[in-house]
């Protein structure tokens, strides 16, 4: 096995999702990984075990190896992440319905890493990375839905514009999207093709800044061939409804679109009242939530950047609930 990828904000998650009392503590890990996190929790709390969640089981078996040694601490999950917590609620309230107990324990803390992992980049062979000559995939999962080549090839070159201007905030997204159609499967057959051709796209000084001019067209296409935001969207109620009371829901970010979709929900959470102007009366009781441990997102140190990018643009917001979201209510928090 080679080295194994560094979690980001480790040490500001093991400060503010530290378990807290006596006895078992359960951790679901989100976006498992290859499971940095999980490893730092079980050695320095050891109450502490995990559910580790993941949704391509390559990368889980390469976990299952480098954290053997804790046995049974970690219960492994092949699952997209709001599968899994849909699921997780759903058994839940069947059980309640039924009146017999619940079949999951409540989590007391919650995490999600939404960063991909090295080895995705590095080893998986899907076409995460620009400098890589492998067939363009970019699927988390091998095997589930359609590549990013079978994505470009399906979309009028009106939806490739559009996708990479609202998924990477591209500003050339339309000379970009125009070029990968005139160069048809030429473009799109390898990620090292699909970065020459954005490279003719733009402007001449465009191509020759710090950040490699696909740079936004590949997070653009990954996040659109995985439907992230739109799982982000709709993980997070459910993982909140799933958390004990005062337990604790923490969230790393990379970029603007995910940080946005989970500064809203959570200021909406620590709100006293969410209800439309429209409502003619308040359904929220007039109490948080939650409680925001991060007023603001905590960032990467200068030191944890040196050497590992990722955590340049790396955020973590966490919050602690103080009370439970249900039907009308759970409707105005994520609106």
């Amino acid at each position: 096995m080679q080295a194994a990828h560094t979690p980001v904000l480790l040490r500001e998650c093991l400060e503010y999702l530290a378990p807290e009392g006596d006895g078992e503590r359960l951790l679901v890990d989100a976006t498992f990984g290859e499971g940095g996190h999980a490893e730092a929790f079980l050695k320095k709390f050891a109450n502490i075990r995990i559910i580790g969640v993941d949704s391509d089981p390559e990368i889980q078996a390469r976990a299952r190896e480098r954290l053997r040694v804790f046995g049974s601490r970690i219960d492994f999950r092949t699952s997209w992440f709001d599968d899994f917590f849909a699921e997780y609620m759903g058994r839940n309230l069947r059980a309640e319905t039924a009146g017999v107990p619940a079949r999951n324990p409540e989590p007391d803390i919650i995490l999600f890493d939404l960063g991909v992992s090295m080895f995705h980049y590095e080893l998986s062979g899907r076409g995460f990375s620009f400098r890589q000559d492998e067939k363009l995939d970019m699927r988390l999962h091998p095997s589930a839905g359609i590549t990013a080549a079978e994505l470009l090839e399906t979309c009028s070159e009106k939806e490739v514009a559009a996708l990479l201007y609202h998924y990477g905030n591209e500003r050339y997204s339309r000379r970009i999207a125009a070029e990968i159609k005139a160069n048809g499967k030429r473009a799109s057959k390898t990620a090292i093709q699909l970065a020459e051709t954005v490279s003719r796209a733009v402007p001449e000084s465009y191509r020759h800044r710090k950040i490699h001019p696909a740079t936004k067209t590949f997070q653009a296409l990954r996040i659109a061939v995985n439907g992230e935001l739109r799982r982000l969207e709709s993980a997070l109620p459910d993982a909140f409804s799933a958390l004990k009371l005062g337990g604790k829901l923490g969230v790393i970010t990379f970029h603007s679109l995910e940080d946005r979709i989970v500064k809203h929900f959570f200021r909406n959470l620590a709100k006293t009242c969410v209800c439309s102007p429209e409502q003619p009366i308040c359904i929220c009781e007039g109490m948080p939530f939650a409680e925001l441990l991060t007023k603001k997102p905590v960032k990467a140190q200068k030191g944890e950047c040196v050497g590992n990018a990722p955590a340049q643009s790396a955020h973590l917001r966490a919050v602690r609930k103080l009370r439970s979201i249900s039907g009308e209510r759970q409707r105005c928090i994520i609106e």
